[in-house]
């Protein structure tokens, strides 16, 4: 029997050529039979292309970026919780994830199978531009680079007193059928290792030379603001002030002023822009749409918690994101019109990160400067100080619904406060709390001898 996680790496699209516009996770599961071998399925430069874009298909999936690791993450904070309208989010919401479940253990091991195929290509021999050769398995490295860190942060002990981390998977038909969970500081080492590769594959003037067609395509810009946030949640300063100074030198970004800061949330490729998700009016996920679940009667699972609209203070544009539907708190502006992109990293969150790596290693007069950057474009008060506390609200405040405020209590040891009776939670969830690591499926567990539990979770 094959083991669950190479039933990704195995069965992972070879197939190349695929047209964009009917590539769907689907095509990225042939049977054995319908695969040929990797040295007969790359000819040319755009065959590597075709592929590269299923994988930005599969990260795009509702089961990963296109909707449940978002919801997911920002579900388990005291900013919003699940009403139960639909049925969905009510066990995120409440941590009790069961081993049985997936979550994004086969979207994003399926993402790091496509970008381990690319990466195994030699280049030379293709057909076409090597400049473009280079950019594209650039872009591979950085895909199986976030993959792994989603999972890390995901299934990962670091949060729950262990060292556990998850298999780092290097090779697309590796010899190994029963990959063993490596060590935490063992799978951040490879992710930044991944990171500089990317980089220095795509460190070409990608957007200069015409390589970046959209902020759907990742650039080596894209690379290092990742970095700046891996660097951030596992507090390498120095490494996340540098790689966050590369992006702002670059000036290829802006801040979104106050003025179109809710509207830029229904664009695609704004200045603000680092990376988003496509979500062509071809494939978005019908009824799956995140705007779905954050709103309206269809679904509308995830309610506001009245405490959010007292974070925003004055004529802070911030608050016009919030909204209501007859007495439900909503969240309004943002995700407002998919198929509109997803945005996955913007450029607010590198100036946030460079604050912050700027106060932890000492120049508070620097961070504070770049602290009320943000602030400064949204209307709303700036800091007379620069604080741990200042810098957590102001990414509270900037990045809610975009999930990453969980990450940031659990990176800064703090607990998940049962702050309302709305919450899903019965009472406070101290950090080190075995639920915040999640579960290893159950399936991987019975398929994978090597294969060690989270603890806490019966099987």
């Amino acid at each position: 029997m094959k083991k669950y996680i190479n039933k990704y790496v195995y069965t992972t699209l070879i197939i190349v050529v695929v047209a964009v516009s009917s590539c769907t996770t689907n095509d990225l599961d042939p049977t054995l039979n319908q695969q040929k071998e990797e040295k007969e399925a790359f000819q040319k430069v755009s065959d590597l292309e075709s592929l590269l874009k299923g994988g930005y298909n599969r990260m795009s999936a509702a089961g990963y970026y296109g909707r449940d690791y978002l919801v997911t993450d920002e579900v388990r904070t005291p900013n919003v919780f699940s009403n139960g309208n639909s049925g969905r989010f009510t066990t995120q919401a409440a941590f009790e994830q069961l081993p049985s479940g997936i979550y994004i253990w086969d979207n994003a091991y399926g993402v790091i199978a496509v970008a381990n195929a690319i990466i195994g290509v030699d280049a030379t021999n293709l057909e076409g531009s090597q400049e473009q050769a280079s950019h594209i398995q650039g872009q591979a490295y950085l895909m199986r680079a976030i993959a792994h860190f989603d999972l890390l942060k995901t299934y990962g002990q670091q949060y729950v007193g262990g060292d556990l981390g998850v298999p780092y998977i290097k090779e697309f038909k590796g010899s190994d059928d029963i990959p063993a969970r490596e060590s935490v500081s063992s799978n951040v080492e490879d992710i930044m290792s991944d990171l500089q590769t990317a980089f220095d594959l795509m460190d070409a003037g990608s957007f200069d030379s015409g390589l970046i067609s959209s902020k759907e395509f990742m650039s080596e810009f894209t690379a290092k603001a990742f970095e700046s946030r891996v660097a951030i949640q596992f507090g390498m300063w120095e490494v996340a002030r540098d790689a966050a100074k590369m992006v702002i030198d670059s000036g290829e970004y802006s801040i979104i002023d106050g003025v179109d800061y809710v509207g830029s949330f229904d664009q695609d490729g704004t200045n603000n822009s680092i990376f988003e998700i496509a979500q062509s009016s071809t494939d978005y996920p019908g009824s799956d749409r995140i705007d779905f679940i954050y709103r309206g009667a269809t679904y509308g699972d995830i309610e506001v918690l009245p405490l959010v609209e007292d974070l925003y203070q004055g004529d802070d544009v911030r608050a016009d994101i919030l909204g209501y539907e007859g007495e439900q708190l909503r969240n309004m502006g943002k995700f407002p019109n998919i198929p509109a992109n997803i945005i996955i990293i913007r450029y607010e969150e590198v100036i946030l990160n460079y604050a912050e790596a700027l106060f932890e290693l000492g120049d508070t007069a620097e961070a504070i400067n770049w602290l009320n950057e943000v602030p400064e474009h949204r209307n709303a008060d700036l800091y007379s100080s620069v604080t741990k506390e200042n810098i957590l609200l102001e990414r509270r405040k900037e990045f809610i619904f975009e999930g990453l405020y969980y990450w940031d209590l659990l990176r800064n040891g703090m607990d998940i406060e049962k702050v309302s009776p709305l919450q899903n939670i019965s009472e406070t969830i101290p950090y080190g709390d075995y639920r915040l690591a999640y579960p290893i499926p159950l399936d991987e567990l019975d398929a994978n001898s090597n294969m060690e539990p989270n603890p806490g979770y019966g099987t």
